[in-house]
């Protein structure tokens, strides 16, 4: 639920308002008689003020939140409060003393954007770190590196802001994206384990969101250029928190003040130190006190080299681990191998020899000693203390906790997995997450049974977590971990359809010739992942394996038919499909009869993922071949196979993402635009709101039914990002962007040559010829504003262009049409050959239906012919081609216009 947010002026409440009715940029500046830019203005501090990803999901929240105030009894509301930063560590206990630390911290992030707080472990640096985050507020999230490992520290702070990757974006660019919607602050805390890789990521957030500062925490400087360090000396205050900390243990302490100051500089001001010690007062007093820590600063003073600061933390933790029992003092050793923290299973884990009841007993009297620290029903050491419980483990023990650990993690992992169906895994998954990877990584590259179930169930986990890239690392390590080859080929087969996820195919395509080399022993297996890679290779054909030689593909197809054993059903159905793409050309498409046999062999198996996919095979062979009324048909099948399938499985998410990819897609190649905006919108889409996905969509969708506003406030929402993001290679969304082109033409607003341009540089071209994925869809726009503007002159070249071969069709019939109107309208002698031409494009296409009667009705002077086509615009959904065909009509000319100048179109 959205938290209260008290510094919206009057203003951006007026704007807020208008974004939750759905309102564009253009709109609200036009009601509210200001300008775009201050509008855009407006949005982005709202988008800031309430850590909204975009303005979506600002109108949602402010929607929830208006029907929790509906709900709320009058007088039960909570007092308002600005939104701070997420994770903030609660207080315990009361903030003691580091006044002057805190407002030269507070002063350092007022000039510079990476500010380092430095000191030894013990000294306080988290607890000033959540105060100073605190004080300041605003976006951002505090975020714990303790229990992150190598190459994680990317993935723990999009956690800590609630991100999760969206492919095709990885999972750094939706952070940079997320962080360059405003100020926002970042605390990372404990950076000493990961100093390269967080030095790495703060320079490369730094550069590319230039309102983000970062305040770390960390017992070295990370080596950033600007950075400025502010180094934590002991404390000032120390007899002050003793006092209060050994008041919160007995009431009635008192001592003398200079009794504790000789304590507290022997503690040398640590803080840490000095809570412990505090915490033993009670039953040891001030004189008990002082005699324990000379025995134990002696006993553990460490070696000459060991800082002298350390060394004191090492005595006071030193010093209480020797008042435990051996029992508490076993556990503790034991507990150290957790880095992210335990429940108590996984405390009762780690010694099988003891009862559920003697485990939570000696947690509590640990905790009860300031050794570990509870929240809710998890316990974690503090990393100081945790390191010293490690050190005093013997290799002995040591290999025994990871052996028991790894067995919890397999244990606890299997037991997520099964309840990935549910909602109630995702928490725990998180809290343990950690530890799970920890004890995986604890394991070497063999073959280990345990090793292996654990890394699958990470692999399975994490792709339902939306955590794809570790997901690929976690199959891969139980590829690593299994027991013979054709167990390692399915691991990567999974590791394989997980890059499908991220619109990875060229890694997913090697990961699958890789499970064919080791998966020699089984013939249908082998055949499996060459089938598997064949079809990826000319499904997917991007990057690098546009430049695959298809003698390749088809060796690795013959191969593939090669080692398949008769009679697998599902071998059979996979060979048909990777013959039907392998068969239909490069960049063309599947071949339509091969693609009709593979369908046959899929519903053979009954498996719903099989024959989705090769329905998109014939989908794409009847789309190719003109057919798109039948490529409809098979788009709208796919859509009923992939619905009740599990979204949480690499398996399935292929075919469940490109379907809903191709349902909007189809509707629109046969005109059918009220279909396809309720495919765009549809609420269990796999991808979102994904901005590369979802938004061309909507570009496309919104330009077609006459919602101008919105198609440019979606276009400019997309532009940007992409440039953001650092124009990645992209393609589909070419057609996006001529559609934005069409709606600036239409408006003869001056900006379709720069849209157009911009369609042709996301396509990666300057030549049509290079594009056939844009051809259709660029000339259908350069022809409709033509006659739009009545650009007679013009015609020749887009009708030629029009009628040309289009490798790609699915706009064809659009394209078509619009040049059979131009060609009327320029009064081209072709022009009545050209409308016959176009009668098998409008059987196809009901929006080329309607154009191609405009078209006839404007030869004709036929006023029912305009009538006709007015209503079937209508009914499909096109808005603004509904209007354009009644201002034809004299006797409602008159109000089209009207309305048309409200699309700012004259």
């Amino acid at each position: 639920m959205m938290g209260r947010v008290n510094q919206v002026s009057a203003r951006e409440a007026e704007v807020l308002a208008a974004l939750a009715g759905h309102r564009s940029n253009a709109q609200i500046a036009h009601a509210l008689h200001i300008s775009v830019r201050t509008v855009e203005s407006h949005v982005s501090s709202l988008l800031r003020k309430y850590g909204a990803t975009d303005r979506r999901e600002l109108a949602d929240l402010v929607a929830a939140q208006r029907e929790q105030d509906t709900q709320e009894p009058q007088g039960t509301q909570e007092p308002q409060g600005t939104q701070g930063v997420s994770g903030l560590p609660a207080g315990r206990t009361s903030f003691v003393g580091r006044a002057g630390e805190t407002a030269a911290v507070r002063e350092a992030l007022g000039r510079a954007r990476l500010v380092t707080l430095l000191g030894p472990g013990g000294m306080g640096k988290t607890r000033l770190a959540a105060v100073v985050a605190a004080e300041l507020g605003g976006a951002g999230a505090f975020v714990d590196l303790v229990p992150v490992r190598d190459a994680q520290a990317t993935g723990a702070v999009a956690a800590a802001l609630g991100l999760t990757e969206r492919p095709p974006q990885s999972l750094e660019q939706v952070l940079v994206e997320h962080l360059q919607q405003g100020p926002s602050l970042l605390v990372l805390d404990n950076c000493e384990h990961l100093v390269d890789e967080v030095a790495e990521l703060a320079e490369q957030l730094l550069r590319t969101c230039p309102e983000l500062r970062i305040l770390a925490t960390s017992r070295e400087r990370l080596g950033v250029p600007a950075e400025t360090a502010v180094l934590l000396p002991p404390l000032d205050a120390a007899t002050e928190l003793f006092a209060d900390r050994a008041r919160a243990v007995d009431p009635q302490f008192a001592a003398e003040d200079e009794d504790l100051a000789e304590v507290c500089a022997r503690l040398d001001g640590m803080p840490l130190a000095i809570e412990l010690a505090a915490a033993r007062i009670g039953s040891l007093g001030a004189e008990g006190l002082r005699a324990a820590l000379d025995d134990r600063l002696r006993l553990l003073a460490g070696g000459r080299g060991m800082d002298a600061r350390h060394r004191s933390l090492a005595a006071v933790i030193g010093w209480s681990y020797e008042l435990l029992d051996e029992q508490e003092r076993l556990l503790f050793r034991r507990l150290s191998i957790y880095v992210g923290g335990f429940d108590l299973d996984a405390a009762g884990a780690t010694s099988p020899e003891l009862a559920r009841g003697e485990v939570a007993d000696l947690l509590g009297r640990l905790t009860d000693k300031s050794l570990a620290v509870r929240r809710g029903s998890r316990w974690r050491l503090l990393e100081t203390i945790r390191e010293f419980a490690r050190e005093q483990l013997t290799a002995d023990e040591l290999a025994t906790a990871q052996h028991r650990c790894l067995h919890w993690a397999a244990d606890t992992a299997a037991a997520l997995e099964s309840r990935l169906d549910s909602p109630d895994w995702q928490r725990p998954y998180d809290e343990a997450s950690a530890d799970l990877r920890a004890a995986l990584a604890a394991t070497s590259a063999e073959p280990d049974q345990t090793a292996h179930r654990l890394a699958r169930a990470l692999g399975h986990l994490g792709f339902g977590r939306r955590q794809f890239r570790e997901s690929i690392g976690d199959y891969r390590a139980a590829a690593e971990r299994a027991s013979d080859g054709v167990a390692a080929a399915l691991d990567l087969r999974s590791a394989a359809d997980a890059t499908l996820a991220i619109s990875d195919a060229e890694t997913g395509v090697r990961l699958l010739l890789d499970a064919a080399e080791r998966a020699v022993a089984d013939g249908n297996v082998r055949a499996t992942m060459l089938a598997l890679a064949v079809i990826a290779v000319n499904r997917y054909p991007t990057g690098s394996l546009y430049d695959v030689p298809a003698e390749r593909s088809e060796h690795l197809l013959r191969q593939a038919i090669e080692c398949g054993r008769p009679g697998d059903a599902q071998v059979t159905a996979l060979l048909a499909t990777a013959k039907a793409w392998e068969h239909g050309g490069r960049r063309i498409g599947a071949d339509a009869e091969l693609a009709q046999e593979a369908v046959d062999a899929a519903r053979r198996t009954g498996d719903p993922v099989l024959i989705a996919g090769a329905l998109d095979a014939l989908t794409v062979a009847a789309g190719n071949a003109g057919r798109l009324r039948d490529a409809r048909s098979f788009a709208v099948e796919r859509m009923g196979l992939v619905g009740p399938l599990p979204r949480h499985e690499p398996y399935a998410a292929a075919e469940i993402i490109d379907a809903f990819h191709v349902a909007p897609t189809t509707a629109t190649a046969v005109g059918d635009l009220r279909a396809a905006v309720a495919a765009v919108g549809a609420p269990d889409d796999p991808v979102g709101d994904h901005p590369y996905i979802s938004l061309p969509r909507l570009i496309r969708v919104t330009a077609l039914t006459g919602r101008f506003d919105a198609c440019v406030a979606h276009a400019d929402a997309l532009w940007e990002r992409w440039q953001r993001a650092g124009a990645p290679p992209i393609e589909w969304m070419a057609s996006a962007l001529s559609a934005a082109a069409m709606v600036h033409g239409l408006r003869d607003d001056g900006l379709f040559e720069v849209w157009q341009a911009r369609a042709l540089e996301v396509a990666r071209c300057s030549d049509l010829e290079d594009a056939p994925w844009l051809a259709a869809p660029y000339t259908f726009v350069q022809a409709r504003v033509a006659v739009q503007l009545g650009a007679a002159e013009q015609a020749p070249a887009i009708v030629r262009r029009a009628f040309a071969h289009f490798a790609e069709r699915w706009w064809a019939p659009y394209a078509r049409s619009a040049a059979a109107e131009l060609a009327v309208i320029a009064g081209l002698p072709e022009a009545p050959d050209l409308l016959v031409a176009t009668a098998p494009d409008a059987t196809e296409n009901s929006w080329a239906a309607a154009c191609r009667t405009r078209a006839i009705a404007r030869s004709s002077g036929d006023l029912d012919a305009l009538r006709q086509a007015a209503a079937t615009f209508d009914r499909i959904g096109a808005h603004f081609e509904h209007l354009s065909t009644l201002v034809l009509h004299p006797d409602h000319a008159t109000e089209a216009r009207r309305e048309l100048a409200a699309l700012q179109v004259h």
